[in-house]
């Protein structure tokens, strides 16, 4: 059975969140199109820690070498890379903040992108190694407009799942929904959604 991977960085609660909404609405498409099941990594409420030195080397040293402490820190990258390895398809749903990604949705890329894992280095330089997966980007911005040269969070997302060797990324957005028409950029967008799950 193939498997969605339903990660969410928004501060907001569901009821509340624009980039939840379009995310959920993917899920639940995908999921009854293909029967897929679904993890979901709710990166708001799940206290991710930034990379320090020990993890960091923690999280590079192979599994059988890693001291006590260093398996103890690395426990949470090997979670998260083993439901991105377990995953066929990717929904990250996630707002704008000042620009750029929320921290929390960079502290989970920060530990899932392991050199020999998740990538790897050659010759030709890096080459990800999670290839063979979809992904889907929902994203929500009160003022930033997607794709424009001040977006910092579509293009660095995109870059990063490529790099991972998620090539394969749509996106779906509802931006600049502060402006007056932003309840029906919200709905465009949902229908957009709705059509991308279909």
């Amino acid at each position: 059975m193939s498997n969605i991977l339903y990660v969410t960085a928004s501060i907001r609660p569901e009821a509340e969140s624009v980039s939840r909404g379009l995310g959920q609405r993917l899920v639940e498409g995908l999921a009854a199109r293909t029967g897929a099941s679904i993890t979901t990594r709710d990166l708001a409420t799940n206290d991710l820690p930034y990379v320090s030195a020990e993890r960091f080397a923690a999280n590079l040293a192979p599994a059988a070498e890693r001291s006590a402490e260093q398996a103890e820190l690395a426990t949470i990258a090997d979670r998260l890379i083993e439901e991105l390895q377990a995953a066929d398809t990717i929904v990250i749903a996630s707002p704008i903040y000042n620009f750029g990604p929320p921290a929390s949705l960079k502290a989970w890329a920060d530990l899932v992108a392991r050199a020999g894992t998740t990538f790897r280095y050659t010759a030709n330089g890096p080459e990800g190694l999670l290839t063979g997966k979809k992904a889907y980007i929902a994203i929500a911005s009160g003022g930033t407009p997607v794709g424009s040269d001040i977006d910092f969070m579509s293009r660095w997302l995109t870059f990063f799942l490529g790099f991972l060797g998620i090539s394969d990324v749509e996106i779906v957005a509802a931006d600049g929904i502060m402006g007056a028409d932003g309840e029906a950029k919200i709905a465009a967008a949902q229908e957009t959604a709705l059509k991308l799950a279909a």
